[in-house]
């Protein structure tokens, strides 16, 4: 196994690098976990006074996804909630989301797609938090809708009286997460890669391997597997 002291001047305050990438990831779960609950009760607000339409729904979720911005202790690209599909009065799906530098509210181009008509039913980061009712990890993907970038999407389901309506989720760059994350898992070895369930690299510390590659079937006979508690990552060190 690779995992081997650091100098003192680098030597990271964790045990083991799992504990290092659960605490990370965790932040933002903590967080959505404590919105979900406070967005539900706002909806379900709503929901008494009339019909729930897309303004109303933005004006809602709007100062809380600002939030996350400054609140979370991670580098937050995109905050907001993704309705549950047909659960709107004038749209079958949105997007209440506000991202980048100037934390502006997403506009998807007209001419590249309906944003009344999305089906965002199959992506990752709607549908698992749908089918288990609970918060997940998604990623790395290229996000086409939001960033054009390599993405992570942390969400977590939101319910009023066990129906499901909708996700509130945060997007990381994985370039930005890249430098947090790695000079600090370095200091346990040279080769140490976080994956997602099925084996993409999320980053390594290794120069071989990059972001999007897949490490499964006879090639994990090389590393020993760690699961980080409560996500869909494993982090993998070379034996």
């Amino acid at each position: 196994m690779s995992i081997h002291p650091a100098p003192p001047a680098s030597r990271t305050t964790t045990e083991h690098p799992v504990d290092l990438v659960t605490e990370y990831f965790g932040r933002a779960i903590t967080a959505l976990a404590a919105w979900n609950t406070a967005l539900a009760d706002e909806i379900a607000a709503i929901r008494r006074t009339g019909p729930i339409t897309t303004d109303r729904l933005d004006e809602v979720v709007e100062p809380s996804a600002l939030r996350l911005f400054d609140t979370v202790d991670l580098p937050v690209y995109g905050s907001g909630f993704i309705a549950a599909l047909d659960s709107l009065a004038d749209a079958n799906s949105h997007l209440a989301w506000w991202q980048g530098p100037e934390r502006a509210q997403l506009v998807l181009a007209s001419q590249s797609v309906n944003k009344e008509h999305i089906d965002y039913s199959e992506l990752e980061w709607y549908r698992v938090p749908h089918a288990t009712g609970q918060p997940h990890v998604a990623g790395p993907y290229v996000d086409y809708l939001c960033s054009d970038e390599y993405t992570i999407t942390v969400a977590a389901p939101v319910h009023i009286d066990g129906e499901f309506i909708g996700a509130v989720a945060l997007d990381l760059l994985i370039d930005r997460v890249e430098r947090d994350l790695t000079p600090r898992l370095a200091a346990f070895g040279d080769d140490i890669s976080i994956v997602n369930g099925v084996g993409r690299v999320l980053l390594s510390t290794s120069p071989a391997r990059e972001t999007g590659d897949t490490i499964r079937g006879d090639d994990l006979a090389a590393f020993e597997r760690f699961p980080c508690p409560g996500m869909a990552l494993d982090v993998l060190i070379a034996r």
